[in-house]
């Protein structure tokens, strides 16, 4: 029951993001009762991370399948910011919904799920530690997250269309562009 139900709240997401997540309906597209959400899943925000968990997981083998570690250092960064592009682009609404959901006022996502959002960061740091030898810890996660959200913001900002249209061709060269200026300026290979 649990995988009926969840397989039917990805499909609302997919369909119509986050606001498309019902209790009632995803009840009534796996067949069981509406309490049966609730033993299932302790709350809604349970079922959206478990949502989640999934397409962190895809994501994850996106990036992984589309990495490219034998590639230059500054090659394998615009090859991570295209294939995350491309995931974005193509699985639009799950992957919104990664950043739009917030869980209930104070309440913390449990541990095993903030562990998930952080191996997205593991290519990231891959490629950041490549460019700078001897880079380590703290240092190194804070820099490949500020890489991460730099790739984030320009993808984001271009599918949303919030600042102005832009085809999805031109977002790929412009982020291709920042990606490979970031890369260089990052670059300490000397």
């Amino acid at each position: 029951m649990r995988e009926a139900l969840l397989a039917a709240a990805e499909r609302a997401i997919a369909e119509a993001g986050l606001s498309g997540l019902k209790a009632r309906e995803v009840a009534r597209e796996a067949g069981c009762a509406l309490g049966a959400v609730y033993t299932a899943f302790a709350d809604l925000d349970a079922l959206v991370l478990a949502v989640n968990a999934r397409t962190l997981d895809a994501l994850e083998a996106h990036l992984r399948a589309s990495s490219r570690p034998e590639a230059d250092p500054v090659a394998q960064v615009v090859a991570l910011a295209e294939a995350y592009l491309d995931y974005a682009a193509r699985h639009r609404q799950r992957w919104a919904a990664l950043f739009r959901h917030r869980m209930a006022e104070g309440r913390d996502a449990p541990a095993w799920y903030s562990a998930k959002q952080a191996e997205l960061f593991r290519h990231a740091e891959g490629a950041v530690a490549a460019l700078r030898p001897g880079l380590q810890g703290a240092e190194l996660a804070g820099l490949a997250r500020s890489a991460f959200s730099a790739v984030h913001g320009v993808v984001s900002l271009g599918l949303d269309q919030k600042l102005a249209p832009m085809p999805e061709e031109m977002l790929r060269r412009e982020l291709r562009l920042i990606a490979e200026a970031m890369a260089r300026g990052l670059d300490a290979r000397g």
